[in-house]
Parts: structure tokens; C-alpha cells; sequence
């Protein structure tokens, strides 16, 4: 009943002009999002080199890809970064936000602070943290230096260059995610806190009881969105690090671009997009399978 209403409606006598404000948004969606999604499913089906005509190879380039020990290595080291990068993005940010929600004096400067790397340009956050990071004369191994300790070589070293990826990555979005976790803090009413207050419960108490299980509605898109944004990364790696050294700080968007742009494999980069597709996909669909079993709606 209610499809043939949406049907009615969709043909009914203001249709023709709701469909011509639509037209343009339309348009746009067709021409920047899904042709280039087509067209990139149908080039993971191809060898093509960027150069001549593309040669249809069916499944070929996906069988390639996962014979390759490269991909489960890169895939590895993403998952690790994803790992990381969201444990330490929803924690720290919601510690933040929990901070800043307080009355506090000058908690909109502070507010402001952390937001700004995340609408900053990432070549000038790499810059800074190039000259954070210099071995020799950056502020981080001068203050090591001060405490009588070693320089670490942090964007050289493998064992320091994929958790030096990671703080800039946290850095640069943490301002994001504190917003996020200060509008579900602020959508909270405040008559359960009270209430909680006089039956005597502690802050502690009070967080635990009531304003986590509240604010799980965040949390969960939180946690979704930032999680997408981790396996996408990519910026940061290209600009810091190059994927190096050795290989360590490779995840698998910079893999993609190095098979398309430095070895002319787009057959194969565009099998990688899809994959990678996959993935977020299924762990998507996990996480929102299991939401009905932590996640609180009032």
C-alpha cells in the first residue's frame, strides 16, 4: 500500500517540477559517483596500462591479487593501523569531550584548538610534523634529549614509523570526533543525572550508569565513521613516509594508488578498491548486526 502511494506520489501531477529541481543533484550523482563506480568495476576486470585499449581478463586481476603475498601483508598492516588509529580516536575523544563539556573558562578557544587540524590542509600538517619528527633538530627529540634519552628516528625507523602515522592521523581528526561526542553529550537530558545525584551515585558511577549507555547512539556512529576514515588513509602516509621504510607504513589505499600511478596496473588497483570495498562493507554490516546488543536508545 504504502509502495503504491510512493508510486502515486513519484507520478503525480507536481512530479514533472519536483524532478526538474532534482535534475541537477541527479546529474551529479550519476556523472561523479556512480559512472565512476561502474566504470572502475569493469576496469578490475581488465589489464590496462593507462596507455592503448583496455584487454578483458574476467576475474583475473582478483586471482592475482590474492596469490600475492604482498596483499595480505599490506592488508595486515592496515588492519593494524585501523586497529589503533580507532581505539585511540574514540578514547582520546571522548575523554575530550567530556572535558570540554564542563564549565570551564575558556573552554571555546579550547574547543576551537582541537578543531582546527582536522579543517587543516594535510601538506601543512606534514610539514609541521616533519620538523616535529627530525631526528636531529625536532621539538620531540629534543624533549627526549632533555630527559637524557636517545633520539628515535621516528619516520626512518620501523618500529617508530607506522605509530608516528598513527598520532598524526589522531591528531588531525581527534578535533572531529570531540564534536561528535559533545553534541551526544549535550543531547543528553539532564533530569537522569540529577536523579542519579540524589540517590547518592559518585561521578564515576554516574558516567558508567548513565551517561555512557546514553551516549552509546555516538559511540556507535563514532566508531563507524572513524573506522571507515582509517581504512581509507592515505594522505599522511604519501606525504610523511612514502609507504616506507621497508615497506612498514604501506596500507592498502596507498598500495592501490602505488599499483595504479606507479606501476600503470589500474586492472589491478581498481580489484584492490574493491576489495577494500568488501571489507568495510562486511565489518560494517557486523557492527551494525551487534549494535541491538550495547547500543541504548532512550
Amino acid at each position: 500500500m504504502s509502495a503504491k502511494r510512493t508510486v502515486q506520489r513519484l507520478l503525480g501531477p507536481d512530479a514533472g517540477w519536483a524532478w526538474l529541481f532534482l535534475l541537477p543533484s541527479v546529474v551529479g550523482i550519476a556523472v561523479f559517483n556512480l559512472l565512476p563506480v561502474i566504470g572502475s568495476f569493469w576496469l578490475s576486470l581488465t589489464r590496462w596500462n593507462l596507455l592503448g585499449t583496455p584487454r578483458f581478463v574476467g576475474l583475473a586481476n582478483y586471482a592475482d591479487l590474492f596469490a600475492d603475498s604482498r596483499f595480505y601483508r599490506v592488508m595486515g598492516q592496515t588492519l593494524g593501523f585501523v586497529g589503533l588509529t580507532v581505539t585511540l580516536d574514540v578514547a582520546l575523544g571522548l575523554l575530550l569531550a567530556v572535558a570540554l563539556n564542563r564549565k570551564l573558562r575558556g573552554r571555546g578557544l579550547l574547543r576551537t584548538a582541537y578543531f582546527l587540524p582536522y579543517i587543516t590542509s594535510m601538506v601543512a600538517i606534514a610539514i609541521v610534523w616533519g620538523w616535529l619528527f627530525d631526528p636531529r633538530f625536532g621539538a620531540l627529540n629534543l624533549a627526549l634529549k632533555a630527559f637524557g634519552l636517545a633520539p628515535v628516528y621516528w619516520l626512518s625507523d620501523p618500529r617508530w614509523a607506522m605509530p608516528s602515522i598513527v598520532l598524526v592521523t589522531v591528531w588531525k581528526g581527534l578535533g572531529y570526533t570531540m564534536m561528535l561526542f559533545l553534541a551526544g553529550l549535550q543531547a543528553i537530558p539532564g533530569h537522569y543525572e540529577e536523579a542519579a545525584m540524589l540517590d547518592g551515585a559518585s561521578a564515576p558511577q554516574r558516567f558508567f550508569g548513565i551517561t555512557l549507555p546514553l551516549l552509546s547512539p555516538t559511540v556507535f556512529l563514532v566508531t563507524t565513521v572513524s573506522l571507515i576514515n582509517a581504512f581509507q588513509a592515505f594522505d599522511a602516509v604519501y606525504m610523511l613516509t612514502g609507504g616506507g621504510p621497508m615497506n612498514q607504513t604501506n596500507v592498502i589505499v596507498y598500495w592501490l594508488y602505488q599499483n595504479a600511478f606507479t606501476y600503470f596496473n589500474m586492472g589491478k588497483a581498481s580489484a584492490i578498491a574493491y576489495v577494500l570495498f568488501a571489507v568495510i562493507l562486511a565489518i560494517t554490516l557486523v557492527q551494525w548486526g551487534l549494535r541491538k546488543r550495547w547500543v541504548v536508545y532512550e
